[in-house]
């Protein structure tokens, strides 16, 4: 009877992606990038006990003690599990908002996040920051990862937008601030309701004093605020209230940043250390870099990992959403933004910033399964950021930023073991990532060999 009680028990645990009988695993074999820029660790042998790394060395400093399962990572890249700074769990593609926002807003924790969240973690995105969805949402979707109740990333949740004055029908995850009290306050439901970061949209529309209000708030509280960048006047009034984190290439088809805000960028990265740290930017460029080609190959829009997780009138939905997707109204200004796109990230990286891959996944034809791979692709293979680079884009950086890297963000002794792998050299051909092979989060393999091997 007791046997009979332990398998049942370990069969719920395996169907909502957790570890039963926790076993000590290695991973022996593969190419160790550990997320800090370090030369490569060939032949690297990396232990593992429950959800933490113990020990790491090579196959010939390294025994694996008995007892220890062996997961060959021959001829394998492994590297830090991914992280994604920018996604959107409540949207999954879909090109009319309008509709979207009323037709699912009660579908959204029993389908379309959970839906969301598995998809990354199958693409190797083992931490993820979600900017901007309903507060209780957010909340239970994050809850339900943390329990092992539905698998996904690690999740950082920044819960409703705050802006100045909302737009028709998204009063649900977004919220107006009009007085400097009323700034406060909302930050405050926020933060006790204990949200990860604040976000911030349209600041340059709220009085200054609003908009400082809500910064000074976030901070009194512990929490860094990112802000939107498609507007001069967003950057400027960003760096003069202390924003910690920039989002999107911003200023529409102008030929690059001005140079005012080239200067004051150079200012403001110029006291990293006495400002509280590094000035960060999520420039989300794929999306808008590859768009043209999107609408020449829409053959990928068919590829069925999107569709993961959804219901088939979602799918359907969704699909007909984009049936001609030249007419999209949403990307009608996108073939006079991407000549601009290669000067501004250059803008960026010689002002001094720390480059954050994110991707704002989860807009039109943008997918939870495809997105980060592509933001990284481009960013080396188009914007030439050296490889290495866009890999701590990807895993040191975000970690750092969220105050959480001396748990993720790096695979050394001590951390959670989330970690990935892909067959063959990632530093060489970054797009490799497409295809991750392994997949584990704290100590627990999603995937492996290409295939999920814990379904939800």
């Amino acid at each position: 009877m007791i046997i009979k009680f332990l398998i049942t028990i370990c069969i719920i645990f395996i169907s909502t992606g957790s570890s039963c009988w926790a076993e000590d695993k290695a991973l022996v074999g593969g190419t160790l990038i550990d997320g800090y820029g370090s030369t490569p660790l060939r032949n690297s042998v990396i232990l593992i006990r429950d959800d933490r790394i113990i020990s790491i060395g090579t196959v010939d400093t390294l025994v694996v003690p008995e007892g220890f399962k062996i997961i060959s990572t021959e001829g394998m890249s492994v590297l830090p599990g991914l992280w994604d700074s920018h996604v959107h769990l409540m949207i999954n593609g879909h090109a009319d908002y309008a509709h979207w926002d009323v037709t699912y807003k009660d579908r959204l924790v029993d389908e379309i996040m959970p839906a969301s969240a598995r998809q990354l973690l199958l693409a190797g995105v083992t931490s993820a920051r979600d900017l901007g969805a309903p507060l209780q949402a957010s909340l239970s979707i994050r809850e339900s990862i943390r329990s092992g109740e539905i698998p996904g990333p690690r999740l950082y949740i920044s819960g409703p937008f705050i802006q100045h004055e909302v737009y028709p029908g998204t009063e649900a995850f977004r919220w107006s601030v009009t007085t400097i009290r009323e700034a406060r306050q909302r930050v405050s439901e926020l933060a006790e309701a204990g949200v990860d970061v604040i976000k911030m949209v349209d600041q340059d529309e709220m009085a200054e004093g609003v908009a400082a209000a809500v910064v000074d708030e976030a901070h009194k509280h512990g929490l860094k605020v990112v802000g939107h960048s498609h507007r001069p006047d967003e950057i400027r009034l960003g760096l003069e209230i202390g924003i910690d984190n920039f989002e999107h290439t911003g200023l529409t088809s102008a030929p690059a940043y001005p140079d005012d805000i080239v200067e004051a960028l150079r200012e403001r990265t110029a006291t990293g250390r006495v400002r509280g740290g590094p000035l960060y930017w999520t420039p989300t460029v794929e999306g808008l870099w590859n768009n043209d080609y999107t609408l020449a190959n829409p053959e990928e829009l068919d590829n069925d990992c999107w569709k993961l997780g959804l219901k088939p009138d979602t799918i359907a939905d969704i699909k007909q959403s984009f049936a001609h997707p030249q007419r999209l109204p949403y990307f009608e200004m996108t073939p006079k933004r991407k000549p601009t796109l290669k000067r501004k990230i250059q803008q960026l990286r010689e002002a001094g910033v720390v480059l954050l891959v994110g991707t704002d996944s989860g807009i039109p034809m943008k997918f939870h399964c495809q997105s980060t791979w592509h933001e990284l692709d481009v960013w080396v293979n188009v914007m030439e950021i050296p490889a290495m680079e866009a890999i701590r884009g990807a895993t040191y950086w975000p970690a750092r930023f969220m105050g959480v890297d001396d748990q993720t963000g790096t695979i050394e002794e001590g951390k959670l073991a989330d970690i990935i792998a892909v067959k063959g050299d990632v530093l060489r051909h970054i797009n490799l990532l497409s295809d991750v092979d392994m997949v584990m989060k704290g100590g627990v393999i999603y995937k492996q060999y290409g295939r999920a091997v814990q379904a939800p």
